[in-house]
């Protein structure tokens, strides 16, 4: 099992920044990945960014250059640097991490934490 805590969500003006950050307890040594998702209201939940344990990272095209997915290993934290914020990003964030075990895949989700950019 692993469980997962997000933080940093808060209200922000248009073009400012936030840090998210996750951290992820259990059994850690077998997450593969793990990512940021955000779900607006009334719209379906949508991939921001993933990173493997290897470092290497993944983007929504609309969110590349704006949001920085990082993962430190040592503290099983994973945090999502958003900067130049839009209204649009108003959303309820979450991490998530995907464990494997022999040929068991398991996913996990935090709670989630709210973002609101105000124009």
């Amino acid at each position: 099992q692993v469980h997962l805590v997000e933080s940093g969500g808060g209200l922000v003006q248009a073009g400012g920044s936030l840090r998210l950050t996750c951290a992820a307890a259990g059994t850690t040594a077998n997450i593969i990945a793990m990512a940021w998702y955000r779900q607006a209201p009334g719209k379906q939940r949508e991939l921001v960014a993933t990173i493997s344990t290897t470092g290497s990272t993944n983007y929504a095209d609309s969110l590349k250059g704006r949001f920085t997915i990082s993962r430190d290993n040592a503290k099983d934290t994973v945090s999502l640097q958003m900067n130049s914020l839009k209204p649009e990003d108003t959303a309820v964030y979450y991490c998530n991490a995907k464990s494997q075990r022999w040929l068991q895949l398991n996913e996990y989700w935090g709670q989630g934490t709210q973002v609101i950019v105000s124009s």
